[in-house]
């Protein structure tokens, strides 16, 4: 039997104009817009949809972000198409659990604004820094940094990419050291903070405090984890790995993995851009993705709804 999972992006996907038209053209979507500018005391319509200088800062990224893709999902399943499984890069985790029925949107949008804040204030800015190591196999790049202090990787996101973190110095030298190893490319990133690094452990002790307010709901469907890359069913684990998940690892490639283990065989990015297609072709070149970023998407989405089914 086929399965459908829907998956949605981590931060740097934001972009200026991202959702405008689902709040135009839905009353669904814009009512959660509307609620996450109430509850944030924040203009989300503003810091959405105009061109702004916050978008891009994390503590407000991270809110903008989850809206939107929260309000994208909510009309997509308006229109009957729902998914069997989701999974979230990062930021994108807490959208997945909220689809997955553990979360309210406003629960889920209310932590992540608490998330940007502190993963943007934990770590002095300029103390940390990230940088994707393209073409050299994760485990080398494992080897490599085992031998420098304050450095350990970010993300798995596929065969080929993998991104390293800690604090600046040290990731500055491990790059030079892969490079050395045979490292194609190296990139580093225009991030404010080592995110996913044991720098960020106070952060999620933290956050670990605020999610002890949430009130969880059972999951209607499972979950995959970016700490674990398991699939989760059961919502007294949430907790404990979105406070692991600040300073471990992002699994991704492993959670992909896991899906296809699964049976999934349609995947639906949903938010802005087409990176997890991206990652997901180099996993799995006959993976089949679709994209929900724009109104129109709907059309070629609801076109294949008795296919989905």
């Amino acid at each position: 039997m086929s399965k459908l999972a829907f998956i949605y992006p981590g931060q740097g996907v934001q972009t200026a104009g991202m959702g405008r038209d689902f709040y135009e053209k839905s009353a669904l979507a814009a009512e959660i817009y509307d609620k996450a500018s109430g509850e944030l005391a924040l203009d989300m319509k503003k810091l959405c949809f105009e061109k702004n200088e916050l978008l891009d800062l994390t503590e407000y990224t991270q809110a903008a972000l989850v809206t939107t893709c929260l309000a994208m999902t909510r009309v997509l399943e308006a229109e009957g198409i729902k998914p069997d499984i989701t999974a979230g890069l990062s930021l994108g985790e807490y959208a997945a659990i909220a689809a997955a029925g553990a979360l309210t949107d406003m629960d889920a949008i209310r932590l992540v604004r608490k998330r940007g804040i502190l993963m943007q204030n934990t770590v002095p800015a300029g103390e940390g820094a990230m940088c994707a190591v393209l073409a050299l196999p994760a485990e080398k790049i494992e080897e490599v940094i085992s031998t420098i202090p304050d450095v350990s990787v970010a993300n798995y996101n596929c065969p080929g990419q993998t991104v390293i973190t800690g604090k600046k110095e040290m990731v500055v030298l491990a790059e030079q050291k892969l490079k050395e190893q045979g490292a194609r490319r190296t990139v580093m990133l225009n991030v404010s903070g080592p995110f996913h690094s044991p720098m960020l452990k106070a952060a999620g002790e933290e956050l670990a405090e605020e999610l002890e307010n949430i009130a969880l709901s059972n999951l209607r469907i499972p979950y995959v984890t970016n700490v674990t890359a398991e699939k989760i069913e059961c919502a007294k684990e949430i907790k404990d790995l979105l406070a692991r998940q600040v300073y471990s690892p992002v699994r991704w490639m492993q959670s992909m993995e896991t899906m296809l283990q699964e049976g999934v065989n349609t995947f639906v990015e949903i938010g802005p851009g087409r990176t997890l297609e991206g990652f997901l072709k180099k996993i799995d070149r006959g993976a089949k993705v679709l994209h929900l970023s724009v109104w129109d998407d709907l059309k070629e989405i609801i076109c294949l709804k008795e296919k989905l089914r």
